[in-house]
């Protein structure tokens, strides 16, 4: 088959509106392996075809260390997408971690893509051995060793943190992954005898970061097997108490799956308690905030007043005004820093209500537009 016909370009409101008819219960799942990979664009397609018969959606990441993958399927495919794996020697018994909560919609198309990683760290691999990592746990040994004493380190970017997390555990500032593993061998200078546990999302990140703490001298390092994912999993079938608390952020539509009923987060538009996550829904900005309800109305789904007013133009006047520009979260994807936000946002309504616009570079046709005067903006029809 032509490899470039082994991708989906549909348009996403019909991806939406196929998913809706297709009328079969899905099963969110994800798994990975550090496993030395031949000819991975010859992979890619074939992979990419033996998937797309099986239904399979998702986001998938192959390079020559191995494969991440993140997937949606019917669920009545389940043991043939199983037996697919198996019959390739180097993803044969890969271990799945099956998703909390599942709708049905956490992907809209599938996707493979050929990487350099699997996971963008930033860290010369050749500097040192991944294959040393810290030991593997399983959900009773981390809470024991929780119990006992030993740090617990969150591996994950801020914005992950934001909305759930294990009970006292480190919380890194970073919003990459990078950024996160050099923050927390930061922390760590001078404790190399300290035992510590790290958890992520999955388990993926904790590999390599455990590997690199290793190779720093750090002699007691655990980490929790399966992720958040499978430790929720465990905490179900065995009755143990969860020592994580509220959601877990995934990198699909849906966002984020409930582990527990806590809420440990807070809206960073108002400060209510709130661990509900969401995009800013201007689209030249599109950052991750936690929203309560009450700011998602009064902000109309938006992190601030001036992307509100964009967002709030006819499509017409939003693609025209976003002509030429980036978008924000190609930089940085989240908002990590709540209370220069609330006073943006308090300074923006007062400008908002001094000169009835905070965007005074949009043309007079779309000063019109955003006062609700679409009509009265389009030129005259002649017949």
């Amino acid at each position: 088959m032509d490899p470039h016909r082994l991708r989906n370009l549909l348009h996403p409101d019909l991806l939406h509106a196929r998913l809706e008819q297709e009328g079969r219960p899905r099963t969110t799942l994800s798994f990975y392996r550090y496993v030395r990979l031949e000819e991975v664009e010859d992979l890619r397609h074939a992979l990419y075809a033996e998937w797309e018969a099986l239904g399979v959606l998702g986001r998938v990441y192959l390079a020559a260390e191995g494969i991440n993958a993140q997937v949606s399927l019917p669920t009545e495919n389940l043991d043939r997408f199983r037996s697919a794996l198996d019959a390739r020697p180097e993803f044969r018994a890969v271990p799945w971690k099956i998703a909390v909560e599942d709708d049905g919609r956490s992907f809209l198309k599938l996707i493979i893509k050929v990487k350099k990683k699997i996971v963008a760290d930033g860290l010369a691999d050749d500097a040192f051995d991944v294959t040393n990592v810290g030991e593997h746990l399983d959900a009773a040994t981390f809470n024991q060793k929780m119990k006992e004493g030993a740090l617990v380190i969150d591996m994950r970017n801020n914005y992950e943190c934001a909305i759930g997390h294990f009970e006292g555990a480190y919380l890194p500032k970073a919003d990459t992954f990078r950024g996160a593993i050099e923050e927390v061998r930061e922390m760590l200078h001078g404790r190399q005898e300290q035992e510590v546990l790290l958890y992520c999302t999955g388990g993926i990140r904790c590999e390599k970061a455990s590997a690199y703490l290793k190779h720093h001298g750090h002699t007691h390092v655990g980490q929790l097997h399966g992720g958040i994912i499978d430790y929720a999993r465990q905490v179900k079938a065995q009755g143990l108490k969860s020592k994580y608390l509220g959601q877990n952020f995934v990198f699909d539509e849906r966002l984020a799956e409930r582990i527990t009923d806590d809420v440990v987060g807070t809206c960073m538009q108002c400060g209510a308690a709130c661990d509900r996550i969401s995009n800013c829904h201007e689209a030249t900005c599109n950052m991750l905030l936690v929203q309560c309800p009450a700011c998602a109305e009064k902000y109309a789904d938006c992190c601030s007043p001036s992307c509100r007013e964009i967002h709030q133009l006819p499509m017409e006047a939003q693609r025209a005004w976003r002509k030429g520009r980036s978008t924000r979260s190609t930089k940085t994807k989240a908002i990590n820093d709540p209370e220069g936000l609330r006073r943006r946002i308090r300074e923006e309504e007062e400008l908002l209500a001094l000169n009835g616009t905070l965007h005074p570079e949009l043309k007079p046709d779309e000063w019109s537009i955003a006062n609700g005067e679409w009509e009265n903006a389009l030129p005259p029809i002649h017949h």
